[in-house]
């Protein structure tokens, strides 16, 4: 047994316990090296990404690059989900190639790719998607910026133009300044989306009646120094009437390998596909 399926084993092993506790909030004790995180990210970051069309998006004087996955297979009258993944701060830019991060490219995994039939689009932000100000209570929350609403247009426009998009599932998938995004695009239009995955991101408490009525899972890791882990404790006590909402803290974790658990298991997927508005 390789060192790359015990981890992958370990992962998984971790998720199954984690999800029989659904409406809790969870602790996981995994330690990431660097070495780990490394051959993690490597894995995805050699895949070729030529299955993401390359795109962009014209709002009058906004243009606003993105890359799109179709499904594996687009039987016509069959509906599939969207997927959004939201890239952090250092994919910011205008090449329509850095926001493919590992958390997009998971979807380009052969074994992903053929069984969670899906759509999947990755819009690349020129600036900040999410502004961070402090609150009253002295915690840092997030605010969207306006090409977030560009982007609910444009996700309009393809629900239009690739009529198999099912409507009941729509989801959101992001990271730091993607995770914060996430839940500034659920706080804005609930009702649009099914499910969403924020890690490591800083909180929107603009909207929390909404949120206490949707699918969420927050992940975070307890040494986050840069988006405080504080943020997603107060979101997470806020959002006590969800029944449907998932607390993930990796204890060893911080901002920077937050994420390696999640690369190369289908967590993400097994979770968003069960999800429906």
């Amino acid at each position: 047994m390789n060192n790359t399926f015990r981890f992958v084993l370990y992962i998984t092993t971790l998720f199954a316990v984690n999800f029989s506790f659904a409406q809790r909030q969870k602790h996981n004790t995994i330690k990431i090296d660097s070495a780990t995180a490394a051959q993690a990210r490597a894995t995805l970051n050699k895949l070729p990404a030529d299955k993401f069309l390359k795109r962009s998006y014209n709002e009058g004087n906004r243009e606003l690059p993105y890359r799109f996955l179709l499904p594996e297979s687009d039987k016509q009258g069959t509906k599939y989900p969207l997927v959004i993944v939201l890239h952090n701060s250092t994919r910011i830019g205008n090449d329509n190639e850095k926001q493919l991060e590992p958390l997009s490219r998971i979807w380009i995994r052969d074994e992903i790719y053929k069984k969670y039939k899906c759509f999947v689009l990755a819009p690349q932000f020129s600036g900040r998607s999410s502004n961070y100000i402090v609150a009253k209570n002295g915690l840092l929350v997030s605010k969207p910026s306006d090409e977030v609403y560009s982007l609910l247009k444009l996700i309009t426009d393809l629900q239009k133009e690739y009529t198999s998009i099912d409507a009941g599932r729509i989801y959101l998938v992001g990271y730091s300044m993607g995770g914060s995004t996430a839940q500034n695009m659920l706080s804005i239009s609930p009702e649009r989306f099914a499910g969403m995955v924020s890690v490591a991101a800083v909180p929107d408490f603009s909207n929390l009646e909404a949120l206490n009525a949707s699918n969420i899972w927050l992940i975070h890791g307890a040494k986050d120094t840069e988006n405080l882990y504080e943020g997603s404790v107060t979101l997470f006590a806020k959002l006590k009437k969800n029944k449907k909402v998932i607390f993930t803290t990796y204890d060893e974790l911080d901002h920077n390998n937050i994420a390696i658990p999640l690369l190369l298991d289908e967590a993400i997927p097994k979770w968003l596909f069960k999800q429906q508005r």
